[in-house]
């Protein structure tokens, strides 16, 4: 174990999740970076290694969000190295557009659980762990959706909805015993190979960067108790709200 500081990020796919672990990796900090698919996630942790020279060391482990079992095994794999994360990011989700009149109750049980039950199972087992320490952060990704629900879009705006419910009730109960609890909300199509055909139909920075996103996880991660963020919304500048 170690006194340097280390993050647990869940759902470190392509995209924001890489940008997350290459940000706190800049920092110092030590990573453990998931996603359901043990390839993605060796893959981002290789990817952000080649690039770091802060001296900190970064894992990728498999390990699906919405098992138990399998989050209680990845804290333990956490510890053994690093000791209780500093820093918790359940940055997993899953969504599917379609009709109320011909949606199935699997798809939609499936974005539940990657959106709201996993966020769940994730922070209750780091919050267990961070109140022995008396400290930690524990940072949720969300969508506009979690604000209101769109035709088509309950999929994804129910399960954020509650993400955020859980990320407020946490916050209330867990601020108090020094555990900063926060909630972002990203309103908008973040830049990656899935959206670049969007880059020449929209003005210059009309996607969201992921590496400024990540910058405002580092930021939430580093305020001074006393002022202490909850909620926050990032957009880029084009998009209507």
């Amino acid at each position: 174990m170690t006194e340097q500081q280390s993050a647990l990020i869940v759902g470190a796919g392509p995209g924001l999740g890489a940008a997350l672990v290459q940000r706190f990796a800049a920092a110092g900090m030590n990573i453990t970076a998931t996603a359901r698919s043990a390839g993605k996630a060796a893959a981002v942790a290789e990817a952000a290694a080649a690039t770091n020279d802060s001296g900190s060391e970064i894992v990728g482990l498999q390990a699906d969000a919405t098992n138990e079992a399998e989050v209680d095994g990845l804290f333990a794999a956490h510890a053994a190295r690093w000791g209780a994360p500093d820093v918790v990011i359940y940055n997993a989700g899953a969504f599917m557009k379609a009709s109320i009149v011909g949606a199935t109750a699997d798809d939609f049980r499936r974005c539940w659980e990657a959106n709201c039950f996993g966020g769940f199972i994730v922070a209750k087992a780091a919050a267990a762990r961070m109140v022995e320490g008396g400290q930690g952060t524990i940072l949720f990704s969300g969508a506009t959706a979690s604000k209101r629900g769109g035709a088509q879009f309950f999929n994804l705006a129910v399960g954020k909805a509650g993400l955020l419910a859980l990320a407020q009730s946490m916050a209330r109960e867990l601020g108090p015993q020094g555990i900063h609890v926060a909630h972002v909300v990203i309103d908008g199509q973040i830049m990656s190979e899935r959206y670049a055909h969007l880059a020449d139909e929209r003005p210059p920075e009309g996607l969201l960067d992921p590496a400024a996103i990540a910058e405002t996880y580092w930021q939430l991660h580093c305020q001074p108790r006393s002022a202490w963020t909850l909620e926050t919304e990032l957009r880029p500048w084009v998009e209507k709200f």
